[in-house]
C-alpha cells in the first residue's frame, strides 16, 4: 500500500491516555483518518507513525481499514508506486486484493494468509481489490529493514498460518513466534505479528518475549489490555521487560485484535512518502529516480485499475522545503497519562 497523504511529513498528536491499574503499563495511540486515493477513496485509520511514537520494534506503519462497502468507497485501487528499505505486510479480514510487483510476483491476497513484500534497494507494486469483493477489511503494515539488509534484492513471501487455539479463542501467527507457533516467513529483525480472536468474556494470558515491545491494535470488540480500555482503531503500546500480557474481551460478541511486536529498532531512519532511507539526500535521490522511472524500481506488469482513465503509476509528492531529518522514537517504555 502507498502513503497518499498530500503532506507525508505531517503527523498528529494523540490525546491524553489512561493510566493502567495493574500489570504492564499501557500507552494508547489513537488513529487519524487518511484518504487512500481519489475523491471516492476508502478511508484508513493510521496509528503509526505518529509524533507520539514512530516505531514498535521495526514496525513503522500501521493502517487499519474497513469494513468498507466497496460499492460506496470504490474499494482499493492503488496504481504502481515505489518502496525502498522496508517490507510491506498485508493481512486481510474480508475481501480479496490483487498484488503485482516489479519482482515478477503476482498474488491474490485473501483473509488469513499473509503476504510480505521485501523492497530491498527498490521495488514498485500495485494493489487492487478484486471484482468479486463487496466488503474490504484488513490492515496494511510496514517494517523497516536494517542497514545491513536494506540494499538487498526484491522478495515476496506468502504463508497461510494454521489456527492456534487457546481457552477462549484462537490465533493466527503470521510472523515470528507466539503461543508455541513459529512462522516460517523471513524477517530481518526479531518480530512478531498475529491476529487474536477472543470469545465473549474471554481472558487471554499471553506469554511474550521480554526483549520485545508490543502493540495491540483493536479491530472489533470491547477490549482491555491490563485493565486499560482499548477502543476499535486504537493501538495499545507496552514496552520491553514484560513477560505476560492480559487481554480481556468484555463484550457480548467475538473480538478481533492484531498484536505486533519486536526488539526496539535503534538505527536512525528517514521516512518520507513510500521511501525509507538514512538521509534527506538519499530520499531526494529515490524520489528523482522514481520520477524518471529509473531501473532501481523496475516495472510492474499486470496492473489493471478500476477506471480505464486512471493513472498508470503514482508520481511522488513534492519534497518539503526543509531537510527531512531522522525520526526520534521515545525509549521503549509505555507512557500512560493520568486520566483527568
Amino acid at each position: 500500500m502507498t502513503n497518499l497523504e498530500r503532506d507525508p511529513d505531517e503527523l498528529a498528536l494523540a490525546p491524553e491516555n489512561p493510566r493502567c491499574v495493574d500489570g504492564a503499563k499501557v500507552e494508547i495511540i489513537t488513529s487519524r483518518e487518511v484518504p487512500l486515493g481519489g475523491p471516492r477513496a476508502m478511508t484508513v485509520h493510521r496509528t503509526l507513525p505518529q509524533r507520539q511514537r514512530s516505531l514498535i520494534g521495526a514496525w513503522c506503519f500501521v493502517d487499519h481499514y474497513g469494513p468498507d462497502d466497496v460499492s460506496v468507497t470504490g474499494g482499493m485501487d492503488v496504481a504502481p508506486h515505489p518502496h525502498t528499505g522496508l517490507q510491506t505486510v498485508t493481512w486481510l479480514f474480508e475481501g480479496h486484493v490483487d498484488h503485482h510487483d516489479s519482482g515478477g510476483h503476482h498474488a491474490t491476497v485473501v483473509p488469513g494468509e499473509v503476504n510480505l513484500m521485501t523492497a530491498g534497494a527498490g521495488i514498485c507494486h500495485s494493489e487492487v481489490s478484486t471484482p468479486d469483493t463487496t466488503t474490504l477489511h484488513g490492515v496494511q503494515l510496514w517494517t523497516v529493514l536494517p542497514d545491513s539488509d536494506r540494499q538487498g534484492p526484491r522478495r515476496f513471501d506468502h504463508h497461510e498460518p494454521a489456527p492456534v487455539t487457546f481457552d477462549g479463542g484462537e490465533a493466527l501467527v503470521f510472523l515470528g513466534s507466539l503461543l508455541g507457533h513459529d512462522s516460517p516467513v523471513t524477517t530481518f529483525t526479531p518480530l512478531v505479528g498475529a491476529e487474536l480472536r477472543l470469545d465473549p468474556g474471554a481472558v487471554l494470558e499471553l506469554d511474550v518475549d521480554p526483549d520485545h515491545e508490543h502493540g495491540l491494535l483493536v479491530d472489533a470488540g470491547e477490549i482491555d489490555l491490563e485493565g486499560v480500555r482499548v477502543n476499535p482503531a486504537e493501538l495499545a503500546y507496552t514496552g520491553v521487560g514484560e513477560t505476560r500480557l492480559r487481554i480481556r474481551n468484555n463484550g457480548g460478541t467475538r473480538a478481533r485484535t492484531v498484536l505486533i511486536g519486536g526488539e526496539p529498532f535503534t538505527e536512525e531512519i528517514v521516512m518520507w512518502w513510500n521511501f525509507i532511507g538514512r538521509t534527506h539526500e538519499e530520499i531526494a535521490g529515490y524520489r528523482g529516480e522514481w520520477q524518471t522511472q529509473a531501473d532501481r524500481f523496475g516495472k510492474t506488469e499486470g496492473y489493471v485499475g478500476h477506471h480505464p482513465d486512471g493513472p498508470e503509476w503514482l508520481p511522488a509528492p513534492k519534497l518539503p522545503n526543509a531537510a527531512i531529518t531522522p525520526r526520534v522514537n521515545p525509549s521503549p517504555v509505555a507512557r500512560p497519562d493520568e486520566r483527568i
